[in-house]
């Protein structure tokens, strides 16, 4: 088949979960298709990016959004009811020209990645096309209202009820849609949300395989993207209320944030017992230098990759139920799961000082994550419930 893949960011290098999924689904498409990568991009591109993906598909094209007009058009987004981010993603200019190439190009399907990007091609309806939701936006956005600061928060509220309304809207303009698990599944509010097919992320379990002889400089591990604010709350959170709680028990704890583009406020958490690394060329040596990976999550939406990450590399995990829920995983199996600060406190000592069950749990997270989480099996469902099966 001929596949038109549509992109809000260049899927390279992978410090974003919406860019892990693009590249991952692309090298498995790939295999099968024609695959055309159209991306839109609000930053330069790194030519050793398009290099790292012409090696996947040569079919790449990059559009660069104009900064001056993406100011202009937030701006006007006040006299609209389109969510923010949808007008930041959406240019005329750009949108005349990815037409004429999607014309040119006479796909069997359009990909497209996120609702920010269904501008572009929802009035194409002569061709088939699939909407990944990947998350429900307006949930992570609702939950994000309820603790953001007072100066942010009515925006927040705004741009969640936007995204309420927007899922809402554009499910109708496509034959197909995906989402990242039934959780978010059940949160698009749409009568017909059962017929979203619930396509998971995987994880590449062969490189994310833990060195057994490996040093521990750290006892405890959180990673992603530190300009996230669902990371930057969680790194917070286990920096500042969290870590002096598990130190009363186990004074020599010591905590390594891990992640691209670290805000200031997480910046300001580094200290004796905290290390804020930034990009890592290789996250592995993150997750290898730690004993307890924790994910502290109170607000976001989808699916933790990190959590997968840490799974595959036989870390034992602390989270919350928010985190923990998408992957389907249990309390006292593969993780352990908390709510309040002391439990997860308590949760992070008590793998501290077992040594041996932190070792069982390791393992067990690790079969878990392999037998659950593959990118050729998830792929293949996208392919066969959006691609090749017929319109309901």
């Amino acid at each position: 088949m001929k596949v038109c893949m549509l992109v809000s960011r260049v899927p390279w290098p992978l410090e974003k979960g919406d860019k892990l999924r693009a590249y991952h689904q692309l090298r498995q498409l790939c295999k099968h298709h024609e695959v055309h990568l159209i991306c839109l991009s609000d930053t330069s591109v790194d030519e050793s990016a398009l290099s790292h993906l012409r090696a996947v598909t040569p079919h790449i094209t990059v559009f660069r959004l104009n900064r001056l007009k993406m100011f202009l058009r937030m701006g006007l987004a006040f006299l609209s009811r389109k969510p923010f981010q949808v007008h930041y993603f959406y240019e005329h200019a750009i949108a005349r020209k990815i037409r004429v190439q999607i014309e040119e190009i006479q796909p069997d399907v359009i990909y497209c990645q996120l609702i920010r990007c269904s501008e572009y091609v929802k009035h194409l309806h002569h061709f088939r096309k699939t909407i990944d939701y990947m998350d429900a936006l307006s949930a992570g956005q609702h939950r994000r209202a309820l603790r953001a600061p007072w100066y942010l928060a009515p925006f927040v509220r705004e741009e969640a009820k936007r995204l309420t309304a927007y899922e809402h809207l554009i499910f109708d303009y496509f034959e197909h849609h995906a989402i990242i698990s039934d959780q978010d599944r059940k949160l698009i509010y749409h009568s017909q949300c059962n017929r979203i097919n619930v396509v998971p992320n995987g994880i590449d379990a062969d490189y994310f395989s833990r060195k057994k002889d490996s040093a521990r400089g750290f006892e405890l591990v959180f990673t992603g993207n530190m300009s996230y604010p669902p990371n930057i709350e969680g790194a917070r959170r286990l920096a500042l209320s969290i870590l002096p709680i598990v130190k009363l028990s186990y004074p020599q704890a010591r905590l390594l944030i891990a992640g691209a583009t670290p805000s200031a406020s997480v910046q300001a958490l580094a200290c004796e017992d905290v290390v804020v690394s930034g990009w890592l060329d290789d996250i592995r040596d993150a997750y290898n230098n730690a004993r307890v990976f924790v994910a502290p999550m109170l607000s976001g939406s989808g699916m933790q990759n990190k959590l997968l990450e840490a799974m595959c590399m036989e870390l034992p995990c602390v989270t919350t139920e928010l985190a923990a829920a998408p992957l389907g995983i249990k309390h006292g199996q593969e993780c352990l799961i908390g709510s309040s600060d002391e439990e997860l406190a308590d949760s992070i000592v008590s793998l501290l000082y077992n040594p041996s069950e932190a070792s069982r749990m390791g393992e067990a997270g690790r079969q878990y994550a392999m037998q659950r989480f593959d990118w050729e099996t998830t792929v293949r469902v996208l392919e066969d419930t959006c691609f090749n099966s017929k319109i309901s």
